[in-house]
Parts: C-alpha cells; sequence; structure tokens
C-alpha cells in the first residue's frame, strides 16, 4: 500500500467471533497503515478477546507474549461430544449427565490444577511434515500425537448449571482449552464440548482494556489520534522485566553488535529491557554474572544514536 507509514506498538483487539487470528490482524493493519504486524499466537474463529497485535518494530517482542500465560472464560456444555471439541464440528455422542454438586465439582476440578500432560486435538493448527493437523482431521486422517507438559495455576466456576460448567482459567501456553473441556466432562462422568471461549487476557495485559475491531475501522478515516489513543508502546510486553539504561556511548556500542560493561550498576544476570539516554527503548538483552550485557533483540536504533555510533 501506497500510504502505509512507519508505526510501532501494540493494539489490545478484542477479536470478534467468527473471524481468524489473520483475518483481524490483516484489517488492523490496514486501519493503522502499518508498514509491518504479526499477532502473538491465534485465537480460534470461534473464539472471542484479547489478541495482542505488534505493529511496526514491536512486532520483534511478540515471540515474548507468544510464550505468556493466558486467562480465559469458557463453558463446558455437558452431555455432547462433538467431533472438534467445540460448536464447529458434528455431534459424535450423547451421554446423561449426572446431578452436579458444587463442591463434588470444585473437587474434580483441582485435581486439573498444576503441571500434566495434554495430548493436542488433531482439530488445531499444529504441524505434521508441514500440514495442520485440521486440514489432515478434515479428510479422516489421525496422526499419533505427543503429549506436552502443560500449567493451570488457576481453574474456578463462575456459574454451574444442571447440563453446563462456566469456568475461568489461568494458564500456560499451549493449553487447548477444548481437550481440557472433554477431560473435565469424562472426569465429571459424562462428555461434552466447549459452547464459549473467550480469552480475557494475556500477559503482562491481564483485565485490560481491549478495542473492537469495528472502532478501529470507523476511526481509522476520521481522527487518527482517538486511534493513536489504542496504541501502546512496544516495551509494554516486557514492563514486568527488569531493566538498565545506558549512556550515549554505550547504546551506539550496543547497537553496533558489541557487549557494554555494567559493572557499576550491580545488574542482577538474566534478561533486561534495555534503554537510552531520555528513557529511549532500545530492546532486550541479558547480562551475564561478570556484569556484561550482550544485544538479544534490538529495534530500530533513534536517529540521533545511528549518527552517533557512525561518527564513533
Amino acid at each position: 500500500m501506497s500510504d502505509q507509514i512507519a508505526i510501532d506498538g501494540i493494539v489490545l483487539l478484542d477479536k470478534p467471533f467468527g473471524l481468524s487470528s489473520n483475518a483481524a490482524l490483516q484489517r488492523v493493519k490496514r486501519a493503522y497503515r502499518a508498514q509491518k504486524a504479526g499477532h502473538t499466537g491465534s485465537l480460534d474463529p470461534l473464539a472471542s478477546g484479547m489478541l495482542p497485535i505488534c505493529l511496526g518494530e514491536a512486532t520483534k517482542l511478540s515471540s515474548v507474549l507468544l510464550d505468556a500465560h493466558k486467562k480465559y472464560r469458557f463453558t463446558v456444555k455437558l452431555g455432547v461430544r462433538t467431533t472438534t471439541g467445540d460448536l464447529e464440528g458434528e455431534v459424535a455422542e450423547r451421554c446423561a449427565v449426572p446431578s452436579l454438586d458444587l463442591l463434588a465439582v470444585n473437587d474434580v476440578l483441582a485435581k486439573f490444577v498444576g503441571r500434566r500432560q495434554q495430548v493436542p486435538p488433531m482439530h488445531s493448527a499444529l504441524k505434521h511434515r508441514g500440514k495442520p493437523l485440521y486440514e489432515l482431521a478434515r479428510r479422516g486422517v489421525e496422526i499419533e500425537r505427543t503429549g506436552r507438559t502443560i500449567e493451570i495455576t488457576a481453574l474456578e466456576i463462575e456459574n454451574l448449571g444442571p447440563d453446563s460448567i462456566k469456568l475461568r482459567i489461568r494458564c500456560s501456553k499451549g493449553t487447548y482449552v477444548r481437550s481440557l473441556a472433554e477431560d473435565i466432562a469424562e472426569a465429571l462422568g459424562t462428555c461434552g464440548h466447549v459452547s464459549e471461549l473467550r480469552r480475557l487476557g494475556v500477559d503482562p495485559f491481564m483485565d485490560e482494556p481491549m478495542v473492537e475491531l469495528d472502532q478501529l475501522e470507523a476511526t481509522a478515516d476520521g481522527d487518527r489520534a482517538e486511534l493513536a489513543a489504542w496504541l501502546m508502546p512496544p516495551d509494554r510486553a516486557v514492563a514486568d522485566w527488569p531493566h538498565v539504561e545506558l549512556t550515549a556511548e554505550l547504546a551506539a556500542r550496543l547497537l553496533n553488535g558489541q557487549s557494554v560493561s555494567l559493572a557499576s550498576s550491580r545488574t542482577p544476570p538474566g534478561a533486561v529491557r534495555v534503554y537510552g539516554p531520555e528513557r529511549g527503548f532500545l530492546g532486550l538483552g541479558d547480562v551475564d554474572a561478570e556484569q556484561n550485557l550482550k544485544s538479544r533483540r534490538l529495534i530500530a536504533a533513534p536517529t540521533w544514536l545511528v549518527r552517533l555510533s557512525a561518527s564513533g
């Protein structure tokens, strides 16, 4: 697009039900006229909720959010198992639903909290020999999958009905809520599927305000200042990381690929966010035990630092 502009930041999109993550990404990119955009992990078309969209230099930090813990609200419809584990599939089995007691259901849910192995469902975006598993599943092909370690840190009841349970969950990346819903139903002595799924947050953006796609697009041709108000700076993705601040000379060295000494700062070893003068965000780095800072992922340098680097 000829009217693309250089714009950097993160938008917390409230992805609507029925839209793929990539389709939502492209519409946000057009609304901001951004040159580059990426999301931080797909959200199923039949799910709604938080989809952080990274624009410009913020795309270099998308992997950080991809690894983040997530929070969801979901409803398990009991008594019916579907071929996909959600509303998209056909009915595969009908089961009797036992009487549900709140204390007994909480006891069952408690067994799912913590680290556990989960086998990814066939209807997922994981690939086998370059093909997404859901494509193979639609052709009736079943592939053996290896279990993966996931972690559930919270699983709470919001509402308990005679044949459904509305839950909130906080979990690690790679957790398939559809598979979890089927396992919960089985543990309750019946079968089930996910009838509603909404992502409430992605670390470090838990329970933060989101913008709807229609609102962004309605603003795109009007008040650009209102559009910019939904754009967060790239370093919000790592706001909980420790940080270091460099002088102009040290920042220029780091941007040139050199390590710099932080001997006087006594920074704990590990991953850090890095700033230049006047809190200009430079990207991510790693501090070793000898207090040497090496770059991990840098964003485009401010022009004054580029000039300083070239003159040095």
